[in-house]
């Protein structure tokens, strides 16, 4: 599938699309999509949702989502995408005006191959932290340390919401002062907001207490893993979810 990079502008800088079909999660680096899980493709930018403070932006790869948190000089990368995704994730940091330098914290939601794969060559072009659930550590490889984290610990202004279900150590990353909520694979948004794909989640009962716990959270946007950033009535779709399971 040939990809084009679309630039758009959000928030003050601009941001940076990748324009592809979107598929569900699944363990390997898949390269074609799956009929369960597959979405429209079209151009996102970044932005910051009901005039929050902060920035992010999107670098929206084939299977998965990227997500970049950008305070001032210093970004937070959310997960890495495939093996093939550090060139897009580049190209993202150059549209938003930074480089790998700029990047001092990569936070891994979970060791599915769709978030974690990117991994490989993220870990040399930063000079940063590179950060997983704690139940994670041991089943993601990389070239650095991985530090793990538990629920309530805190990276960059960024709380750490432990969302178990998907997978064991899954986590999801909340910033309270501007309402992000960027959930991995705990939520996703193909077409309506919805908890972790069945086909690819450990413990269904866990992953629908996980959408019960980041219900309780002032969101204002989120950011899935698989689907369109949800900018418009976050809340209230998250509380409609929640009260559903």
């Amino acid at each position: 599938m040939r990809r084009r990079l679309i630039f758009t502008s959000g928030a003050g800088v601009l941001g940076v699309a990748v324009v592809n079909t979107l598929t569900g999660c699944s363990t390997t680096d898949a390269t074609t999509p799956s009929p369960e899980t597959s979405g429209k493709s079209g151009a996102v930018s970044g932005g910051t949702p009901n005039g929050v403070v902060g920035d992010w932006q999107r670098v929206n790869l084939d299977f998965v989502s990227v997500y970049l948190l950008i305070r001032g000089n210093e970004i937070a990368v959310v997960d890495t995408g495939t093996s093939s995704a550090p060139p897009d994730i580049e190209a993202g940091l150059k549209a938003a005006g930074h480089g790998w330098d700029a990047v001092k914290h990569v936070i891994v939601t979970h060791q599915h191959q769709d978030h974690a794969g990117g991994l490989a060559g993220v870990a040399p072009a930063i000079n940063g932290t590179i950060y997983t659930g704690a139940g994670e550590v041991e089943a993601i490889t990389a070239s650095k340390p991985l530090k793990g984290l538990q629920d309530g610990e805190e990276v960059f202004g960024l709380r750490i919401v432990g969302t178990p279900g998907h997978t064991a150590g899954h986590i999801s990353v909340f910033e309270p002062d501007t309402g992000v909520l960027v959930a991995g694979d705990a939520l996703n948004n193909m077409g309506q907001l919805t908890g972790a794909n069945p086909q690819y989640t450990a413990d269904m009962a866990a992953a629908a207490a996980s959408v019960k716990k980041l219900a309780t959270l002032d969101v204002k946007a989120i950011l899935p893993g698989h689907g369109e950033p949800l900018t418009t009535g976050a809340s209230d779709a998250l509380q409609k979810l929640a009260a559903s399971l």
